[in-house]
């Protein structure tokens, strides 16, 4: 359960990013690269941030 809410978070905050970033400004595209290093980098050492934060808000 906890990994499809994280992947849902992930898909949302790129999508909103995407979207910022073609009405308000392109720097928001740092945003989407920020989310997608994230991504790349709990693929590499199994820890997600998000993962820690969701188990403190007692998602299991």
């Amino acid at each position: 359960m906890k990994n499809r809410i994280i992947r849902g978070i992930a898909g949302s905050f790129i999508l909103i990013s995407l979207l910022l970033s073609l009405y308000v400004s392109q720097n928001w595209l740092w945003f989407t690269a920020f989310v997608g290093a994230n991504l790349l980098q709990s693929s590499i050492t199994k820890w997600c941030l998000m993962d820690d934060i969701l188990t403190k808000l007692g998602f299991e």
